[in-house]
């Protein structure tokens, strides 16, 4: 068995991510939140525009007013006034003020605004009361973007303040990978479907709609092929659909060491090449996965055991890091492990690195994990609702007491 940090590292090692030339595609700014961009973007206009006025008050130029006190206030006339939205059309001379509202231009001369609160106003003069520093409440042009340097970079998400820095440099339309398409199947004579009837010794495929609701929620287009019986004509035709369709293919049970387990022999006869089998991780030890290259495809096969929680541990454990990088992500493509407080004893025999589902949520500050109740059965997916978290447990570790800290694989 291959310890679980060596078999993550062999996976990523053999994904491929998509090219950003062939794999993208042009969405407009509105459709564009939570794609990942596949080229560099950037604005022709340097941001803010233009200088403009940070505070409701007046603008000014700062050598009329260095010396301006409450006690000995400096008069100046109010020569125009400039609200938001509007150019400044007249420039600012020794002795004059403007009257200017946020966000509006800085008239020319002028390089300081004095927020209203410490002004006086009288007719067409004003009174300053308090000397400002120099540029006060002045945002430059440039001070937070010039142009033509790079504004988003390309494998990044793009995230709702991205989307508001995109519109603000006037980018409506932009490149970003296309949609994973992410092929699936449960293998199993004894499977159905929730909407027909359970006979004796039938269990419904949970798997297939677990899958499909993890696949959609990482942002790729599921493409649910259903139940495949245990037999070897039609495991092979579903494999070779599936490889000649998709990026990533998932399949659940058939991997084991059964009579009715084809998965692993199928794929060699097709071509593809198994990178491992086993994984010392609990649950979910039998694992396949290979790869496919045909006519300049580049497809990742996961073989994942039929057992619920075996199969979804599976999915946030290796599946996920995977999606991510063949999706174009740049980083970050592993799970988010957090240090948490154990509110229960955990256990586990110690012979594999296990994983122990349950809550995990943030008290006053820090993290605390609560284990799920009833059986910790890889058969057992009752109790898997509502996990939000995985504590692990390494190689050699038999118990950790409550109160103890513990890892926690977050989801």
């Amino acid at each position: 068995m291959i310890p679980v940090a060596e078999a993550e590292a062999m996976i990523l090692d053999c994904v491929r991510p998509l090219d950003p030339t062939q794999d993208s595609e042009a969405v407009a700014l509105s459709e564009a939140s939570d794609r990942l961009l596949a080229q560099t973007v950037t604005s022709d206009r340097d941001f803010p525009y233009w200088d403009n006025s940070a505070m409701d008050g007046y603008a000014v130029r700062h050598a009329d007013v260095a010396q301006a006190t409450a006690a000995q206030p400096v008069t100046l006339e109010v020569a125009s006034e400039i609200p938001a939205g509007k150019p400044a059309t007249q420039a600012l001379l020794p002795g004059q003020a403007a009257r200017i509202f946020t966000g509006a231009v800085m008239p020319a001369g002028a390089d300081t605004v004095v927020m209203q609160e410490n002004t006086v106003r009288d007719g067409t003069t004003v009174k300053i009361l308090a000397a400002p520093a120099v540029g006060q409440f002045v945002r430059r042009q440039g001070d937070f973007y010039q142009a033509g340097q790079p504004l988003l970079t390309p494998g990044i998400a793009v995230s709702p303040a991205d989307v508001a820095v995109l519109a603000t440099a006037q980018c409506s339309r932009l490149q970003v990978f296309r949609r994973l398409q992410v092929a699936i199947f449960s293998t199993g004579d004894e499977l159905i479907l929730p909407d027909q009837a359970l006979q004796p010794g039938q269990i419904v495929d949970s798997n297939q709609y677990a899958l499909t609701a993890f696949v959609r929620r990482l942002g790729a287009i599921p493409l649910p092929l259903g139940i495949i019986r245990d037999q070897p004509e039609r495991i092979r035709a579903a494999i070779a659909q599936a490889t000649s369709t998709a990026d990533i293919v998932l399949s659940t049970g058939g991997v084991s060491v059964g009579e009715y387990d084809f998965i692993d022999q199928t794929i060699q006869e097709l071509g593809g090449k198994i990178h491992l089998r086993k994984v010392a991780i609990k649950p979910g030890k039998p694992l396949t996965f290979a790869t496919f290259e045909r006519d300049g495809r580049h497809c990742l096969y996961f073989g994942i055991p039929g057992n619920p929680v075996s199969a979804l541990a599976t999915c946030y454990r290796f599946v996920q890091p995977a999606l991510r990088k063949r999706s174009g992500l740049a980083d970050h493509w592993g799970p988010l492990f957090v240090t948490a407080r154990s509110r229960h004893d955990l256990r586990a025999d110690g012979k594999r690195e296990t994983y122990l589902w349950g809550q995990l949520q943030l008290v006053d500050g820090s993290f605390e994990f609560a284990l799920a109740s009833g059986q910790h059965n890889s058969g057992n997916l009752i109790n898997l609702a509502q996990t939000s978290g995985f504590a692990v447990l390494p190689v050699g570790r038999t118990a950790i007491a409550a109160g103890d800290l513990v890892s926690v694989m977050q989801i």
